[in-house]
């Protein structure tokens, strides 16, 4: 009988980012299509109740709780609570709609939107919730609040015993009701033998909230508070509560990971001692020692460098289709052939490749070689294919001595550190917008910002060469690992749910007509920084010069942490003096003064001296404007 190299499921999380500090770079599921739950009509799911509709387009008003407004057409799952709706003890979850798949592994992603002061949640396999929540003036998260695991209940614990193992997000990455929130979760299944046994808990192997990451690997064991079942069961619906409060989906797709991995079987190892740098002629080299194993690992070689270690097996495939593999080589390179084909040449310490794989047992022929004296010994490969979730095929032990520990910046007091900040172009659609394009490789290097942070969680970035505000954002404050590890490179990066303001130009412009185009530079402007005074707060003002005036630029986080309000105030302004408030892909004008830009974030105009707006076109982008004469305040909330 022939066994299998890999018996232990290793989860998801715990495999690959042990690998990812060997030395791969992949810490995270490999991007997919998925599959979308298609919202033209009511049918992806089993009965729904009158409080469930399709509609074309949704918002939101701030200052009526649990309302939304919807027009007709398709593409967005809305749920509008009935008023006074009866309840039914037989089934308390009448409200709720369950989907007709049937999912175990999956990757889910989905946008929703939160009417204010509303609450719902994503039942996963209709059994364990993660929280959806208006939760935009949270400073610190709870269970209950927005992006937790929700917690289990037994109502014969103690009291304020009975809610148990419920999960907070690290941080709250929420964005305002009435704007689109990005949700992905992978999720681990619970595993059963084949007499029905349970051999492993679900778990929920990461969240992402707005691109911040906010649970990683929290086991479940049994269902949450609010379950449609006491069971546990392998497969389950996807779940969305009902009976709460409002709240809009779209964009819901999912990458269901269901079919067997490949094993590794036979293996054998042989060590080779020198310095290889490229892949020897095996027959005219004797190893140094060989035998085998069961399971791919550094450890079996006693050399601490200059040895190729050569391992030969069987990769008994069961689902045929594209396979990716990731090859982690600490302190040199490695090669990896399977059915006689080469997957990663041999080379760099990380190394990927794809391959077209059939049913059956195919030869495995890999070799990873050390010949660089600063790392310890350490071998890693990963591999993912169709209905197969990334996973780690070497042992997890062991590590090549480049681990950093971060270096963080937290803003218990009002704050402030000045250094390089890197942001991607914004002269071109925003990457997480509609048809935004692929501006890898364009960022943008701030070289004189100042980043505030706040104890209200509200931080954001001014560059001092512009007046310009930049970037604001929630959640914890600044990496400064980039600038502070070793020699550095100056910058630091913003760690929570960022809101970028278009591209860094002049706050302030002369503008011959209200078409006219914004500078470019300071050429013609006269301007000149002053620096920053600090009030009984240590929070700063701005001061500088352009175009004759003297600007006096004042940024406060809003009561709530709901975001910042900017008063500039302008001494000797100018004729045909603009401020261009913020740029985006699409600006549309909400209502009393409030405009929604590219569905993310508001700006709220506070006093602009009677003077009218205007949003224009530019470039393929759109650009909010506003003439001033002496003192312009606005809001941005997000």
């Amino acid at each position: 009988m022939i066994t299998p190299i890999y018996a232990v499921r290793f989860s998801w999380l715990l495999s690959v980012s042990w690998a990812v500090g060997i030395g791969l770079t992949t810490a995270q599921p490999a991007p997919a299509p998925g599959i979308p739950l298609l919202l033209n009509d009511l049918s992806a799911f089993t009965q729904a109740t009158s409080n469930w509709r399709i509609v074309g387009n949704v918002r939101a008003d701030l200052n009526k709780p649990n309302t939304l407004i919807t027009d007709k057409g398709t593409g967005i799952l809305a749920n509008i609570p009935l008023a006074n709706a009866p309840t039914d003890a037989k089934n308390p979850y009448k409200y709720d709609l369950v989907t007709t798949l049937q999912h175990g592994d999956v990757d889910l992603e989905l946008d929703y939107m939160m009417a204010s002061k509303s609450n719902s949640g994503v039942y996963l396999q209709g059994r364990y919730e993660i929280q959806l929540r208006d939760s935009w003036d949270i400073r610190t998260p709870n269970v209950h609040d927005n992006g937790a695991v929700y917690e289990r209940w037994d109502d014969n614990r103690p009291e304020g015993q009975k809610g148990y193992e419920g999960h907070a997000a690290r941080q709250n990455a929420s964005r305002a009701p009435g704007l689109w929130q990005h949700l992905k979760i992978s999720f681990q299944a619970p595993h059963f033998n084949a007499n029905g046994q349970k051999t492993d808990n679900a778990r929920v192997i990461r969240i992402e909230l707005n691109g911040v990451s906010i649970q990683e690997d929290v086991e479940l064991t049994g269902p949450t508070r609010g379950s449609a079942f006491t069971d546990e069961k392998a497969l389950g619906p996807l779940r969305f509560q009902g009976d709460h409060g409002a709240v809009s989906f779209r964009n819901i797709r999912y990458v269901a990971y269901d079919k067997p991995r490949p094993e590794l079987l036979t293996l054998k190892y042989a060590v080779y001692k020198g310095k290889y740098e490229k892949e020897p002629d095996y027959d005219k080299t004797a190893p140094e020692s060989e035998g085998t194993t069961t399971i791919l690992s550094a450890s079996v070689n006693r050399i601490p460098n200059e040895f190729l270690i050569r391992y030969t097996g069987t990769l008994r495939v069961f689902e045929p289709g594209e396979y990716q593999f990731n090859l982690g080589a600490a302190g040199g390179g490695g090669m990896l052939k399977i059915n006689n084909q080469l997957v990663i040449a041999p080379g760099e310490s990380n190394g990927r490749g794809k391959i077209t794989l059939p049913k059956g047992d195919l030869p495995f022929d890999l070799f990873y070689s050390k010949f660089a004296d600063w790392a310890q010994p350490a071998l890693g490969l990963t591999a993912a294919g169709p209905g197969i979730r990334e996973y780690a095929i070497s042992d997890g032990v062991g590590g090549n001595g480049e681990e950093v520990d971060p270096i963080i910046v937290d803003a218990p007091t009002n704050t402030i550190l000045r250094s390089f900040m890197d942001m991607p172009r914004m002269d071109m659609p925003r990457m997480d917008s509609p048809g935004a394009a692929n501006s890898q490789g364009r960022n943008l290097r701030v070289v004189h910002a100042i980043s505030v942070g706040s104890p209200e969680k509200i931080h954001y970035t001014y560059d001092l060469d512009k007046g310009a505000l930049v970037q604001v954002w929630r959640g914890s404050f600044l990496d400064a690992t980039p600038m502070w590890h070793e020699r550095g490179d100056g910058s630091s990066r913003p760690l929570g749910m960022v809101q970028r303001l278009g591209m860094p130009v002049l706050f302030l412009g002369k503008l011959a007509s209200p078409q006219a185009n914004w500078i470019t530079d300071t050429t013609g402007s006269g301007y000149r920084p002053k620096g920053y005074i600090l009030d009984e707060n240590d929070r700063p003002t701005f001061r500088y010069q352009s175009y004759g005036a003297s600007i006096d630029d004042k940024i406060r986080v809003l009561p709530e942490g709901k975001g910042i309000q900017r008063e500039v105030t302008i001494t000797n302004p100018a004729s045909e003096l603009y401020a261009r408030l913020v740029s985006g892909t699409t600006i549309s004008a909400v209502e009393n003064g409030l405009y929604l830009v590219d569905e993310q974030e508001y700006v709220r105009l506070d006093d602009v001296a009677g003077a009218k707006p205007i949003i224009r076109n530019t470039n393929g982008l759109q650009e909010l404007i506003v003439p001033v004469k002496g003192k312009l305040t606005y809001s941005i909330l997000f």
